[in-house]
Order: structure tokens, then sequence, then C-alpha cells
């Protein structure tokens, strides 16, 4: 099997000019790269990872986690860490945890054994004293914010996303006034309740515990929120939903039923899926697949500087008003 040197050899060029060249390296003789790539095509080369891992302590390899990949938001979020790897000539490893700790137990002994240079975690259910351990061995990036010491984060303020959907909605002259979330107990989740109870507070409403729903994950739960509501005898008259698809859920059943969007139940998503335009939700939208992007440029500078600081970036959202209130 060909090797390195006898490329070299053949080209009549150093080991490292050949390096430079298997690398992408900018500084090489265009007319010494080509010679060089035609050996390489002849002998049929094959680089050999493993090595050049040894060699600059680096895999080029980023892991991912994000809860499910059939999920328009975390799609979006990984567009925008994939579009700057692959500027950066990184390959992901996007690996599906379902929500479970000891899924992102595994991933993190990946990065533990340096099988990946860095980890960007979509969301999670690992604790924040577990994240603090593992940052030892690589740098961790969380899209949502976090109460650790050491793990940086780019993420939206979900209190101020059901703040402002909240205040919309009262300014409508709704007071009856449901949510949908998707993991109850999760960090991001936390945050949008505790807004949802201050803004009814502020109105001096006690809300309805049938008017909270919760664990709605898919669009089917979307719409079987529909169908509750259309069975209950005193349903709210507007729903502020976590995510885009369960709103797109809620909104086609409600039609299926005869329930009247909005007259019968405002509805007001959150995040930027393209379903929310589609079949025009009146959203809180915030920019996951820019998420991404800095998450991405977050995680690389601390691979370049593993001594970098915590920090956290925070992403605002926006109203976006359409039909369904």
């Amino acid at each position: 099997m060909a090797n390195i040197r006898e490329i070299a050899r053949l080209a009549g060029v150093s080991v490292s000019t050949v390096s430079r060249v298997l690398n992408n390296h900018p500084y090489v003789n265009e007319q010494k790269r080509a010679e060089i790539m035609r050996i390489i095509a002849e002998l049929n080369y094959v680089q050999n990872s493993n090595a050049v891992h040894l060699s600059t302590g680096k895999t080029k390899v980023i892991g991912v986690t994000l809860p499910l990949v059939n999920n328009q938001y975390y799609s979006s979020i990984i567009e925008g860490i994939a579009a700057e790897a692959a500027r950066h000539q990184y390959n992901l490893m996007v690996c599906q945890t379902n929500n479970v700790p000891e899924q992102e137990h595994n991933i993190l002994r990946l990065l533990k054994n340096k099988k990946m240079d860095g980890l960007i975690m979509c969301s999670r259910s690992t604790s924040c004293e577990l994240l603090d351990e593992y940052a030892e061995y690589g740098p961790i990036i969380t899209c949502e914010a976090n109460q650790t010491a050491t793990v940086s984060s780019v993420h939206i303020d979900h209190y101020l996303t059901f703040q402002i959907g909240m205040e919309y909605l009262i300014s409508k002259g709704h007071r009856k006034i449901g949510y949908c979330i998707g993991r109850k107990n999760s960090f991001n989740s936390a945050h949008r309740k505790r807004a949802y109870h201050d803004m009814l507070r502020s109105v001096g409403v006690k809300p309805s515990a049938d008017w909270a729903f919760e664990d709605c994950l898919i669009v089917q739960d979307g719409k079987d929120v529909a169908r509750h509501i259309q069975q209950m005898k005193e349903p709210p008259s507007a729903l502020l939903v976590s995510c885009n698809h369960i709103a797109a859920g809620i909104v086609k059943e409600a039609g299926n039923l005869g329930i009247s969007i909005p007259s019968d139940l405002a509805i007001v998503g959150c995040d930027d899926q393209p379903v929310g335009e589609l079949l025009e939700i009146t959203t809180v939208s915030s920019p996951s697949t820019l998420m991404g992007n800095y998450a991405f440029e977050m995680l690389y500078e601390r691979i370049l500087h593993p001594s970098s600081r915590k920090e956290s970036k925070e992403l605002a959202p926006i109203l976006v008003e359409r039909r369904t209130t």
C-alpha cells in the first residue's frame, strides 16, 4: 500500500509538501500540487485518518446532540452548524438522544475519548454538574442557557419569547390563555411557564390547570390538543405554543373539528419553522439557523483556544403577526 513517503519520492518533493497538499494548504506551487495529485490518483492512495489525528491532535469532527432528527427546529440549528463546519472543513457526528440522559452520557464519553474535537448540544437532559465534569476533556456548547461554571451557550431568551407572546394575546383582549410546551421539566420550559404565570398574574388572572398542555413533541400531539379542547366545557380562548410544528397540528385539526381559528381559538407559535409562514401562524420568531452558526463559531474558537472563558450569547425573538390571531 502506498504511503506519503513514496508519493514524496515519486514527486521529488518533501514529505511536508505532500502533507500540505493532502490538507489543502494554500501555499503550494500549483504545478507541484497537480503532479502530487496525479501520483496520489495513480497509486490509489487513501490518507490514514488515524495517523492524521495522532499528528495534529484533532479529529476534524464535532458532535451534535439533539432529541429528535425529524424536528424542523433542530434541523434549522443543524443547518447553521453545518454551514460553518463545512467552511472550516469539519465533519459532523449527529446523534439523536430522545432526551435520554444515558444517551447523552454516551456522547460525552466520545468527547472524553477524543473521538471528536468538541460537542454542541441542541438540547440537553444532562445535569450542569456533569457538563462541567466533561468540559475538562473538550469544549461543549449548549443551544440553551445553562447554569454551569465552564460551558458556553448560544440561546434564545425563552422567558422573553413567552412574555412577548402573552403580552400580544392579552393586548388582543384574551384572558383565558393556555400554553402548549414540550418537555415539562426542561430548563427552557421552566422559563416559559414562569413568563406565562407572571403575565397572567399581572392582569389578575388565575389560569386553569386544564389549559396547560405539556410533553407535546410531535405534530400528532398538536392534533390531540385540538381534540381535547373541543371536548372541554371551559376551553381557553387562546394558546401560546412553544413550537410551530405543534401549533400547525393544532391549526389543521381545529379546522377538521370545526373550531374556527382565530374566532374560537387564537394561536401564537414560537420559533422560525417555515410551517408557521405556510399556515399563517402568528409567531414569536427566533433565529435558529443563526444560532447554529454562532454555536459552531463559539465552539471552533474554543477548539483553537481551549483556555477561553465561558461565554453566553443571547438572540432576541421578534413577533410576526399573521392570521391565527
